[in-house]
């Protein structure tokens, strides 16, 4: 259903050499760029991730309760995936670990302040 998420960003360049190294964890690579926004999936026809200077020159902020999940197969890679964030500057949220029955994730800000989580079904 959804086809891609795009999150605000003030820096391009600081939000392309994260995603880019964060990204590339799950197989995904830049699909289009322009001098103001990068877009990363795997495939055109899956849901993909940009990022973006806003389209009315204020500044990007972060929303209240907004958040972007990266689904992954199994549990090791959520804790590698959750990993490599805080190693290129994001800020926890919530360590990687169980949250419930079948359900685990790790919980991080993005440079710019954007919360994601990346998650497995167990």
């Amino acid at each position: 259903m959804i086809g891609y998420v795009t999150l605000g960003t003030n820096d391009i360049k600081r939000s392309a050499a994260f995603y880019d190294k964060l990204l590339a964890e799950i197989g995904a690579k830049r699909m289009m760029e322009q001098e103001t926004f990068i877009v990363w999936g795997n495939s055109p026809t899956q849901a993909a991730l940009s990022v973006t200077k806003p389209f009315d020159g204020n500044t990007a902020t972060v929303g209240n309760g907004v958040m972007v999940a990266l689904i992954v197969k199994e549990p090791a890679q959520v804790d590698r995936i959750y990993k490599k964030a805080l190693e290129l500057g994001a800020k926890d949220e919530g360590a990687a670990g169980p949250r419930g029955e079948g359900f685990y994730a790790g919980y991080f800000r993005d440079p710019d302040g954007n919360k994601l989580n990346v998650f497995c079904m167990t």
